[in-house]
């Protein structure tokens, strides 16, 4: 996806069992997509944690967090539950990916998504977005350096 351009719209459920449309924020919110591979695996793990043990950076600026990974709502509902996380974690996971596919990030020969981050503005704008390496945690000042960006953009 290319800055500038209107993020894809998608409908997710949340650990919660409820609906995650991400319109439902325009006019209202800017939205940080945080896409990670799996619940409880390691990496992710510290990098959701550091996102909750951080989450004032985000809500300060008015900013809506939106973790996704193709896990069930279940298990998310479950990790959440064990880490403290009072976020929503959206489920990729029918069909299996498929708004992981829309962002460009899912990994095909691993049926999960990349560590990808996108930053959207309250008008539905792509004004920010990193990638790493599997393997390769985001951070935080990626995230800081996204929120910059997204501030000066709406400047």
């Amino acid at each position: 996806m290319e800055i500038g351009s209107v993020a894809p719209d998608f409908t997710l459920t949340n650990q919660h069992g409820q609906d995650v449309t991400l319109s439902s924020f325009r006019g209202k919110s800017a939205v940080v997509l945080v896409f990670y591979p799996l619940a409880f695996s390691g990496i992710c793990g510290g990098e959701m944690c550091e996102l909750r043990d951080n989450i004032a950076m985000f809500r300060d600026q008015r900013v809506e967090l939106l973790a996704i990974s193709v896990d069930s709502r279940h298990t998310l509902r479950a990790w959440a539950d064990a880490e403290g996380f009072d976020f929503s974690l959206l489920a990729d996971f029918w069909p299996h990916g498929g708004v992981a596919q829309q962002y460009g990030v899912f990994l095909d020969d691993k049926g999960f998504a990349n560590r990808a981050t996108f930053v959207i503005d309250p008008e539905g704008v792509l004004r920010a977005q990193f990638v790493t390496e599997p393997g390769q945690p985001r951070s935080l000042a990626d995230y800081r350096s996204a929120l910059d960006a997204l501030e000066q953009a709406s400047a």
